[in-house]
């Protein structure tokens, strides 16, 4: 409809196109839901390569924050581990200072 093409809603809506099966959608498959005018199948083919565009961009950012976050998230285990054993050292050296007393 943003696209002024409202005259096609009522169809696609019948073959239950949704987002994810217009993201799939080529010109032979646009001219079988009745989509007759190369023009509006143009603006449709140009404005569903932005979308993956856009979504391939936003995949890319997904996995760079999920990498930065393990990343991170395995700092964090490694600082626990250290101050762990830090721990278990000065617990284990104070005992040996008592049991030399």
């Amino acid at each position: 409809m943003s696209l002024n093409l409202e005259q096609y809603v009522s169809e696609f809506s019948a073959q239950n196109i949704n987002g994810e099966h217009l993201l799939q959608l080529d010109g032979s498959r646009l001219k079988a839901l009745g989509m007759t005018s190369s023009q509006d199948r143009a603006i449709i083919k140009k404005k569903l390569k932005e979308m993956k565009v856009s979504l391939e961009k936003a995949r890319k950012a997904q996995e760079k924050m999920e990498k930065q976050r393990e990343k991170l998230r395995k700092k964090e285990q490694e600082q626990l581990q250290r101050k762990s054993k830090k721990t278990d050292k000065s617990s284990s050296d104070a005992t040996e200072g008592t049991h030399e007393q």
